[in-house]
């Protein structure tokens, strides 16, 4: 029976940890609720699982002694912090909140060195890689190879998106998410965060990453070796199957997802991805090369100015305009610590919330 603290309990990936975890109750226990905020959610999740520990914003269940491993499904830069308390308790992460390695990459990896503790993928590219991989590390490799949908607005130039509205940029052609990763994925922002993980979790240089679309997202990565062998993982497009893996490693266990139907036709296409229709994804790759704090920036000014197009502030292409301008202007400090990393996240929401005024219709 497999431990688990859960972080993030009543988001979209928290609620399907749970599905996993009920639907294989002889092999998964969930002694632990965290959630970013009270909400009748999260007391509904706490009276149905009835777990030994729960809180709200509680770091200290993020390193519970009692748990084999700490599913991180917190969103947003909070989530960092668990993370960081799960890794200096030694404990093994399951780990789907990105920010923890856009943002955080310089003093997460360090930190889990320290402590003998292993970050488990969850993202579905990037189990997909891991799995390419046998489970370990990259040896012999050519090539990552990311695939992406292309999103909402897939074959549309940028500069033509401006009078979109967010019912459509939220209308994704094969995932089922939250609201702000959806609007990332369509402008494949999302993507430029995937990359920035596959170089931190796999060691493997920018150079050697590419993104391609496959529409889809049947492909969910690939990885060609040097001597020229191609290995992908397919699946249907579902969540739960990388969430299970990454609590069942390495046993597999059976799934509710459902399997690919190889009696009917299959559109397994590749496509070029056009840069130029995607500036936010080339925003992502120069604050990654950039390092420093530009990545903690990016994020930061990105989650206002999405914020700020859901709720009708900005136009879909402002959102571009203002995160760039944040992230020149707050994304050169040298940050060492997570306490330097909270600085530039709040420097760059402020700074945000300026260009998002300037940017208002």
């Amino acid at each position: 029976m497999k431990k688990i603290s859960l972080i993030g309990c009543t988001g979209s990936i928290g609620s399907q940890v749970i599905k996993v975890c009920l639907a294989h109750p002889d092999r998964f226990k969930i002694i632990s609720l965290c959630a970013g905020k009270d909400s009748p959610a999260f007391r509904r999740e706490v009276e149905r699982l009835k777990p030994e520990y729960w809180g709200v914003d509680d770091e200290a269940l993020a390193a519970l002694p009692e748990a084999d491993v700490v599913f991180n499904a917190a969103s947003g830069f909070a989530g960092l912090k668990y993370t960081l308390a799960a890794i200096n308790a030694g404990k093994d992460v399951a780990l789907a909140n990105k920010e923890s390695l856009v943002a955080g990459a310089d003093i997460v990896l360090p930190a889990a060195k320290r402590a003998g503790a292993n970050l488990i993928p969850v993202d579905s590219e990037h189990s997909a890689i891991w799995q390419c991989l046998n489970f370990g590390a990259a040896r012999g490799v050519n090539r990552l190879i990311i695939t992406a949908s292309g999103g909402a607005f897939r074959g549309k130039k940028f500069c033509d998106l401006k009078d979109v509205t967010p019912a459509q940029a939220l209308n994704h052609p094969t995932w089922q998410m939250g609201a702000k990763i959806t609007v990332d994925s369509a402008i494949l922002l999302n993507k430029g965060y995937e990359v920035m993980e596959a170089h931190a979790l796999f060691g493997v240089p920018y150079s050697d990453i590419v993104t391609v679309i496959q529409p889809t997202s049947v492909v969910h990565s690939l990885v060609e070796f040097k001597d020229g062998a191609v290995m992908a993982q397919m699946g249907v497009p579902s969540m739960e199957i990388p969430i299970q893996l990454a609590l069942s490693y390495p046993e597999r266990l059976p799934s509710s997802s459902g399997s690919l139907n190889f009696a009917s036709p299959l559109n397994l296409s590749f496509e070029p991805m056009k840069r130029e229709d995607y500036p936010m994804f080339d925003l992502a790759l120069y604050c990654a090369e950039r390092g420093g704090a530009s990545p903690c920036a990016l994020n930061a000014a990105d989650e206002v100015a999405v914020l700020a197009f859901l709720s009708g502030k900005i136009a879909f292409t402002a959102i571009y305009d203002v995160t760039k301008e944040s992230v020149e202007k707050t994304g050169s400090f040298n940050c060492t610590s997570f306490d330097d990393l909270k600085e530039v996240d709040s420097a760059a929401r402020a700074y945000a919330r300026e260009c998002v005024n300037k940017h208002i219709y």
